[in-house]
């Protein structure tokens, strides 16, 4: 039976190459790596309550590519959680028996 500390973790952040980084599940990195899925997905959710404000109100092209720019990095940071977290889900999924 596989166990999740035996998997690796996505985590939400890059090497400087700009390739996936990984830990086990459980220790002080993947830890450290929660809190920082929830800090991205509360400034995901500033940004977009920002961005509402500002596309209902006559908004400067500037202004508009600035909060796409900022939305685009929150989807990515999203998308990256979403990845990492469905991974660990898909994990456990693969160690339950299948209903009959």
């Amino acid at each position: 039976m596989t166990t999740p500390q035996s998997r690796p973790r996505l985590l939400p952040w890059t090497n400087e190459s700009g390739r996936p980084c990984y830990a086990e599940e459980g220790g002080w990195i993947s830890k450290y790596a929660d809190r920082m899925e929830r800090q991205q997905l509360d400034t995901g959710n500033d940004i977009l309550r920002m961005s509402r404000d500002l596309v209902t109100d006559k908004a400067e092209s500037t202004e508009l590519r600035f909060v796409a720019q900022r939305l685009t990095e929150a989807l990515s940071d999203a998308l990256r959680i979403a990845e990492s977290r469905g991974a660990r889900l898909g994990a456990r999924d693969e160690d339950e028996d299948e209903p009959t």
